[in-house]
């Protein structure tokens, strides 16, 4: 589209389902190249991906005529039919329903590199649930508790 210009990039949270720890280290690295390729077959840039064994951190930008909500579709529908495939890791249920996603600004993108950089180490002293919280209300997102859980 002539004379669109966008600097647009999301922070991404999602779960396995019911927050089940599955996603051990050892086949982390593996589907985060699975997901990069989604990411690039989609048009996006992705900058920074991560996470721990019940959740996953994205940072990525995308194209103006792809929405969230089909982005997610796409993202979670592939990944989740690859681990299936390889069976990577056992007690795979599959991705919670929902997700987080927040606006990040271009001053910003460094520091939510390093923060989905450092997500194992962040996670000795935050659950997810705490984590997931705290996005929101910094975001000024208002949220119902019981859609938490």
């Amino acid at each position: 589209m002539a004379n669109t210009f966008t600097q647009l990039t999301y922070h991404v949270v999602f779960s396995t389902k019911n927050r089940t720890p599955v996603l051990m280290d050892a086949g982390r690295e593996e589907l985060y190249r699975y997901f990069w390729g989604i990411h690039k077959s989609l048009g996006c840039h992705l900058y920074r991906i991560g996470g721990v064994e019940d959740h996953v951190h994205i940072l990525t930008s995308m194209p103006t005529t792809l929405a969230m909500s089909k982005y997610l579709q796409e993202i979670k529908t592939g990944t989740s039919a690859w681990i299936k495939s390889t069976r990577k890791f056992p007690g795979w249920e599959g991705w919670q329903d929902g997700y987080g996603a927040f606006t990040v600004s271009a001053s910003h993108r460094n520091a939510v590199i390093e923060y989905i950089r450092n997500q194992p180490e962040h996670h000795r002293t935050e659950s997810f649930l705490d984590e997931l919280r705290r996005l929101l209300v910094e975001a000024g997102v208002k949220f119902d508790e019981r859609y938490l859980v």
